[in-house]
Protein backbone atom coordinates (compact mmCIF):
# COMPACT_ATOMS: atom_id res chain seq x y z
CA UNK A 1 0.00 0.00 0.00
CA UNK A 2 2.23 2.51 0.84
CA UNK A 3 4.66 1.72 -2.10
CA UNK A 4 1.37 2.34 -4.32
CA UNK A 5 0.76 5.56 -2.33
CA UNK A 6 4.50 6.54 -3.42
CA UNK A 7 4.62 5.69 -6.96
CA UNK A 8 0.70 8.19 -7.34
CA UNK A 9 2.40 10.65 -5.15
CA UNK A 10 5.69 10.43 -7.96
CA UNK A 11 3.24 10.83 -10.20
CA UNK A 12 1.06 13.58 -9.34
CA UNK A 13 4.23 16.00 -8.82
CA UNK A 14 5.52 15.26 -12.37
CA UNK A 15 2.15 16.01 -13.29
CA UNK A 16 1.83 19.46 -11.43
CA UNK A 17 5.53 19.53 -12.71
CA UNK A 18 4.81 19.63 -15.97
CA UNK A 19 1.60 21.66 -15.83
CA UNK A 20 3.20 24.30 -14.14
CA UNK A 21 5.96 24.13 -17.11
CA UNK A 22 3.11 24.68 -19.92
CA UNK A 23 1.73 27.49 -17.53
CA UNK A 24 4.64 29.75 -17.71
CA UNK A 25 5.35 29.88 -21.42
CA UNK A 26 4.42 33.24 -22.86
CA UNK A 27 1.50 32.98 -25.74
CA UNK A 28 2.58 34.50 -28.61
CA UNK A 29 0.14 37.47 -29.58
CA UNK A 30 -2.43 37.13 -31.75
CA UNK A 31 -1.71 38.93 -35.41
CA UNK A 32 -3.88 39.45 -38.17
CA UNK A 33 -2.60 40.47 -42.01
CA UNK A 34 -4.79 41.90 -44.92
CA UNK A 35 -3.11 41.71 -48.78
CA UNK A 36 -4.27 44.59 -50.41
CA UNK A 37 -4.81 44.53 -54.19
CA UNK A 38 -5.76 47.30 -56.73
CA UNK A 39 -9.24 48.12 -57.65
CA UNK A 40 -10.10 48.81 -60.58
CA UNK A 41 -7.11 49.94 -62.99
CA UNK A 42 -5.22 51.40 -59.83
CA UNK A 43 -2.02 49.83 -59.34
CA UNK A 44 -1.99 49.86 -55.60
CA UNK A 45 -0.69 46.55 -53.13
CA UNK A 46 0.94 46.28 -50.15
CA UNK A 47 0.35 44.34 -46.58
CA UNK A 48 -1.13 45.53 -43.35
CA UNK A 49 -0.20 43.66 -40.15
CA UNK A 50 -2.03 44.12 -37.18
CA UNK A 51 -0.22 42.69 -34.05
CA UNK A 52 -1.47 43.32 -30.46
CA UNK A 53 0.73 44.92 -28.09
CA UNK A 54 -0.05 46.05 -24.18
CA UNK A 55 -1.57 48.94 -25.06
CA UNK A 56 -3.54 48.12 -28.12
CA UNK A 57 -2.84 46.67 -31.94
CA UNK A 58 -0.07 47.72 -33.56
CA UNK A 59 -0.50 48.70 -36.93
CA UNK A 60 2.05 48.09 -39.58
CA UNK A 61 1.39 49.20 -43.58
CA UNK A 62 3.93 48.64 -46.51
CA UNK A 63 1.98 49.79 -49.53
CA UNK A 64 3.40 50.69 -53.02
CA UNK A 65 1.57 51.66 -56.36
CA UNK A 66 0.36 55.59 -54.57
CA UNK A 67 0.39 58.90 -56.06
CA UNK A 68 2.63 60.97 -54.08
CA UNK A 69 0.82 62.39 -50.89
CA UNK A 70 -1.76 61.20 -48.14
CA UNK A 71 -4.03 58.52 -48.81
CA UNK A 72 -7.34 57.93 -46.52
CA UNK A 73 -6.81 54.47 -44.83
CA UNK A 74 -9.93 52.64 -42.76
CA UNK A 75 -10.90 49.52 -42.12
CA UNK A 76 -14.27 49.04 -43.44
CA UNK A 77 -16.92 46.69 -41.86
CA UNK A 78 -17.32 44.06 -44.43
CA UNK A 79 -14.47 41.57 -45.29
CA UNK A 80 -15.49 41.56 -48.64
CA UNK A 81 -13.13 43.22 -51.99
CA UNK A 82 -14.47 41.49 -54.63
CA UNK A 83 -16.86 44.57 -56.56
CA UNK A 84 -14.32 46.74 -58.64
CA UNK A 85 -14.45 49.64 -57.14
CA UNK A 86 -14.34 48.12 -53.40
CA UNK A 87 -18.03 49.43 -52.64
CA UNK A 88 -18.63 45.54 -51.09
CA UNK A 89 -16.46 46.55 -48.03
CA UNK A 90 -19.26 48.88 -46.38
CA UNK A 91 -18.68 51.55 -44.76
CA UNK A 92 -16.19 52.35 -42.61
CA UNK A 93 -15.84 50.02 -39.21
CA UNK A 94 -18.25 51.87 -36.51
CA UNK A 95 -19.87 49.39 -34.10
CA UNK A 96 -19.98 51.99 -31.42
CA UNK A 97 -21.97 54.22 -33.36
CA UNK A 98 -19.61 57.27 -33.33
CA UNK A 99 -18.67 60.25 -35.49
CA UNK A 100 -16.18 59.86 -38.31
CA UNK A 101 -12.85 61.78 -37.04
CA UNK A 102 -8.86 61.00 -36.51
CA UNK A 103 -6.81 57.86 -35.33
CA UNK A 104 -6.13 60.45 -31.69
CA UNK A 105 -9.22 60.75 -31.34
CA UNK A 106 -11.44 59.12 -28.64
CA UNK A 107 -14.98 59.37 -30.23
CA UNK A 108 -14.70 57.79 -33.84
CA UNK A 109 -15.19 55.43 -35.81
CA UNK A 110 -13.23 52.23 -34.70
CA UNK A 111 -11.73 51.60 -38.35
CA UNK A 112 -10.60 55.20 -38.45
CA UNK A 113 -6.94 55.01 -39.29
CA UNK A 114 -5.78 58.48 -40.92
CA UNK A 115 -4.09 58.94 -43.87
CA UNK A 116 -0.86 56.51 -45.13
CA UNK A 117 2.02 59.04 -46.95
CA UNK A 118 3.32 58.09 -49.99
CA UNK A 119 6.83 59.59 -51.01
CA UNK A 120 7.80 60.39 -55.00
CA UNK A 121 8.52 56.76 -55.61
CA UNK A 122 4.48 55.85 -54.31
CA UNK A 123 5.52 54.07 -51.42
CA UNK A 124 3.89 54.67 -48.10
CA UNK A 125 5.23 53.22 -44.54
CA UNK A 126 3.09 53.04 -41.73
CA UNK A 127 3.17 52.25 -38.32
CA UNK A 128 1.03 53.28 -34.99
CA UNK A 129 -0.68 51.80 -32.21
CA UNK A 130 -4.05 51.77 -32.46
CA UNK A 131 -6.03 52.11 -29.29
CA UNK A 132 -9.61 50.87 -30.46
CA UNK A 133 -8.98 48.17 -32.61
CA UNK A 134 -9.13 44.91 -31.71
CA UNK A 135 -8.06 41.39 -32.47
CA UNK A 136 -10.14 39.35 -29.85
CA UNK A 137 -13.19 41.89 -28.47
CA UNK A 138 -15.84 40.83 -30.48
CA UNK A 139 -17.60 44.07 -31.05
CA UNK A 140 -14.17 45.82 -32.06
CA UNK A 141 -12.28 43.51 -33.95
CA UNK A 142 -10.69 43.86 -37.40
CA UNK A 143 -10.16 40.14 -38.13
CA UNK A 144 -12.82 38.79 -40.76
CA UNK A 145 -12.94 42.93 -42.11
CA UNK A 146 -11.58 44.94 -44.71
CA UNK A 147 -8.44 47.51 -45.37
CA UNK A 148 -9.50 50.36 -47.69
CA UNK A 149 -7.10 53.28 -49.48
CA UNK A 150 -8.42 55.83 -50.39
CA UNK A 151 -7.07 58.06 -53.66
CA UNK A 152 -7.50 61.09 -51.57
CA UNK A 153 -6.62 62.38 -47.96
CA UNK A 154 -8.33 61.84 -45.24
CA UNK A 155 -9.06 65.59 -43.90
CA UNK A 156 -10.39 63.67 -40.48
CA UNK A 157 -13.61 65.86 -40.03
CA UNK A 158 -16.37 65.41 -42.75
CA UNK A 159 -19.17 62.89 -42.25
CA UNK A 160 -19.27 60.38 -42.56
CA UNK A 161 -16.20 59.08 -43.86
CA UNK A 162 -13.52 62.41 -44.39
CA UNK A 163 -14.40 63.16 -47.45
CA UNK A 164 -11.34 60.90 -49.36
CA UNK A 165 -12.28 60.00 -52.77
CA UNK A 166 -12.46 56.40 -54.26
CA UNK A 167 -11.37 53.30 -53.01
CA UNK A 168 -7.71 52.45 -54.53
CA UNK A 169 -6.80 49.21 -53.33
CA UNK A 170 -8.89 46.62 -50.67
CA UNK A 171 -7.44 43.42 -48.34
CA UNK A 172 -9.49 41.32 -46.12
CA UNK A 173 -7.84 40.90 -42.53
CA UNK A 174 -7.22 37.38 -41.79
CA UNK A 175 -6.19 35.92 -38.46
CA UNK A 176 -1.85 35.39 -39.37
CA UNK A 177 -0.07 32.56 -38.49
CA UNK A 178 1.49 33.51 -35.03
CA UNK A 179 5.57 32.75 -34.91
Amino acid sequence: MLKASLIGLTFLSVAFAAQAQTAEKPSAPLKAIAVLHPTGSNKVSGTVTFTEVADGVQVHADLTGLTPGNHGFHVHEFGDCSAADGSSAGAHFNPTNKPHAGPDDTERHVGDMGNVEADASGKATLEYVDHQISLTNDQQSAIGRSVVVHAKPDDLKTQPSGDSGARIACGVIGRAKNQ
